[in-house]
């Protein structure tokens, strides 16, 4: 899913973006996009045995006179496609789960990413991981330590919900390359480059 998220000329496009940006300082962007940040079990749990349950109270009810084994058949036939319906469905899976639920799962993923694709072993400690969540419809950006001592956190929230717009509004691409420029813009107040630095990082991360 997230590979097809954007064309062939739009990935070419975000990685020369970054390339552009990262010729300025010596921080690190990467933009990471990923189909859902967790996979949300509970939710089709509890949509599928709820579909599932409506489903076969009314088949028992208005076909077979409120028989009890008919009810029980029927749950536990309809209770796996009922399940598969909602993990097939994202928007009807999305109804099921928090608000809150998802800002955790979200936030964690950005922690683990981070961690697994190595953000955190930068020279100057200055990697920026921008990461875009399809499922979710959510971005969070996450900057490391030495990024963190000079930047306030909350510098981030403004492209965050920027970028967040433009996703939404059908125009992705654009909205992060802007984000890669406004993030590298920070960078460069802040760590310009130096005659040794190189790329240590992906320029984008399609899993």
């Amino acid at each position: 899913m997230s590979r097809k998220f954007f064309s062939t000329d739009e990935q070419q496009r975000i990685e020369q973006t970054v390339q552009a940006a990262e010729t300025r300082t010596s921080g690190e962007i990467v933009p990471l996009v990923t189909p859902c940040a967790y996979d949300y079990p509970r939710a089709e749990i509890i949509g599928g045995g709820l579909f599932a349950l409506a489903s076969a109270t009314t088949l028992s009810w208005a076909f077979f006179g409120e028989s009890l084994w008919v009810f029980l058949a029927a749950f536990l036939l309809l209770y796996l496609p009922c399940k598969w319906l909602i993990r097939f469905c994202p928007p009807l899976k999305r109804s099921l789960i928090t608000d809150q639920e998802i800002t955790d799962e979200v936030a964690e993923k950005a922690l683990v990413s981070f961690v697994e694709r190595e953000l955190h072993h930068t020279r100057d400690n200055t990697g920026i991981l921008i990461l875009i969540c399809l499922f979710e419809h959510r971005v969070q950006i996450l900057a490391d330590r030495g990024i963190n001592a000079v930047v306030p956190p909350h510098t981030w929230d403004a492209i965050v919900a920027e970028l967040t717009t433009g996703i939404r509004e059908g125009h992705a691409c654009e909205a992060l390359c802007h984000a890669i420029e406004k993030c590298g813009e920070l960078l460069t107040n802040n760590f310009p480059i130096r005659h040794d630095d190189t790329d240590e990082l992906p320029n984008l991360i399609l899993e």
